[in-house]
């Protein structure tokens, strides 16, 4: 009875500790996002000043950033999944590198540099999401693995929102160029907070003890286990169209409210940025939460709230792209929003239930290189190109058009997380 307390208090500081380190990733995650997502809602104006065509902002806000972000998250996942690693040096360094590069996207004068401040900002985020994923899954137990990612995944729509909405009004009150130097740089500064209170838990005892079981494997086995998981390809196939979607939605309805209902960045960055921000913070939490509840109970369950979401989504979002009041537009756009975001926790927390220990930065990086390579990269490049292709019959109505073609798109994602919940059952969380 006298090791009780002990026990209890030495608990207590590790749930503390696993506390502190979600609070500061998801930090770390929203700066993510919002030196990402700020280029979309600056876009337009970015634009008109440099005279930038639709395909060369999709080469711009997607392909440009997604190459060098998927193609380097790989050595680095490797990097990062070795005992001696210290995955905080990783996202110390990553956040440094992408938040000087967007600060650096305000001097851009012309096209040509701006594409290569954005490739060095997708350089420096290719280090940051693998290495979280596996520092996470590293930390908390696995029934509470699906809850812990979809928190870190909140940085996903707070993030936007924030890029959006600061850096539409930034824009409207200093011009572009300054909103990319303002949100750039705290970044710098939140890197010395990473690295100076962020723990690599690999450093324990405990931590220690359950590496042994699980030797490190090499990469060709690494590959091997990653793409051996039937459940793990298929969901990774309805994850990149899922990402493909949703990068292509967020840069083209920004572009849609300004171009089809008139708006300024400042009005969409502030209105469709908090819709998109709430709405899918909601979608997250939510997400994450049935996950655990219902996927407890049955493993399958892990993925059936995002199948069902985004089977209804697609219609909805039709009819938000249809309707002529902007304002009914945003509020209807609230409903797949959130449905299109149920997924987040489930689907990373799947990722790394379905491989060995030794291998969860590899099976983030792989994830995110199909998810980014083909969503972030080609989603709001095929957009442009679609909208330049058939603008000669529908003018600025063009952006409209693929929105709505987007829209019903969305029911393969759908199909996609069915299929992979099928296998859950047999292959989740078989090699912790």
């Amino acid at each position: 009875m006298a090791s009780t307390p002990a026990y209890t208090g030495e608990r207590n500081v590790a749930q503390t500790s696993t506390r502190m380190a979600l609070w500061i990733l998801l930090l770390v995650y929203i700066f993510n996002f919002i030196d990402r997502q700020i280029v979309n809602i600056l876009a337009e104006p970015i634009a008109k000043e440099l005279s930038l065509s639709d395909t060369q902002i999709g080469l711009m806000t997607g392909l440009a950033f997604a190459l060098f972000y998927t193609v380097l998250g790989i050595p680095i996942a490797r990097y990062a999944d070795r005992p001696t690693s210290s995955r905080p040096l990783i996202i110390a360094v990553a956040l440094t590198i992408w938040s000087g590069m967007t600060a650096i996207s305000g001097f851009a004068q012309n096209f040509w540099q701006l594409l290569l401040a954005r490739i060095g900002v997708g350089v420096g985020e290719a280090g940051c999401t693998p290495a979280a994923h596996s520092l996470i899954a590293d930390s908390v137990p696995k029934e509470k693995r699906s809850s812990a990612l979809a928190f870190y995944a909140l940085g996903i729509p707070i993030g936007s929102l924030l890029g959006m909405a600061v850096g539409g009004v930034l824009n409207d009150w200093i011009g572009w160029r300054m909103a990319f130097l303002a949100v750039g740089l705290p970044g710098v500064l939140l890197a010395l907070v990473v690295i100076t209170l962020l723990k690599e838990p690999r450093r324990s005892a405990e931590f220690r003890a359950t590496q042994a079981a699980h030797k490190p494997i090499g990469g060709k086995e690494t590959f091997k286990a990653i793409f051996g998981s039937k459940a793990l390809v298929l969901l990774i196939i309805g994850g990149s169209f899922a990402s493909f979607l949703a990068y292509g939605k967020i840069t083209w309805a920004t572009i849609f409210f300004q171009r089809t209902h008139g708006l300024s960045p400042g009005e969409v960055g502030v209105m469709f940025g908090i819709v998109n921000g709430l709405a899918g913070a909601a979608g997250t939490f939510l997400g994450g939460w049935f996950a655990d509840k219902y996927g407890s109970k049955n493993r399958r369950h892990v993925m059936t709230a995002p199948a069902i979401g985004m089977a209804i989504a697609a219609p909805t979002a039709l009819l938000a792209y249809w309707v002529p009041d902007w304002r009914l537009a945003l509020a209807i756009l609230i409903i797949p929003t959130a449905l299109n975001s149920l997924y987040y926790g489930p689907f990373y927390s799947s990722v790394q239930g379905l491989v060995p220990l030794s291998a969860r930065s590899m099976a983030s990086a792989v994830t995110l290189f199909c998810q980014n390579l083909i969503g972030l990269g080609l989603g709001p490049l095929a957009f442009g190109a679609l909208s330049d292709w058939i603008k000669p019959v529908y003018g600025d109505g063009s952006v409209q058009v693929v929105l709505y073609a987007a829209a019903l798109l969305g029911l393969i994602p759908a199909y996609f997380f069915w299929r992979g919940s099928l296998r859950l059952n047999a292959e989740l969380d078989q090699k912790d």
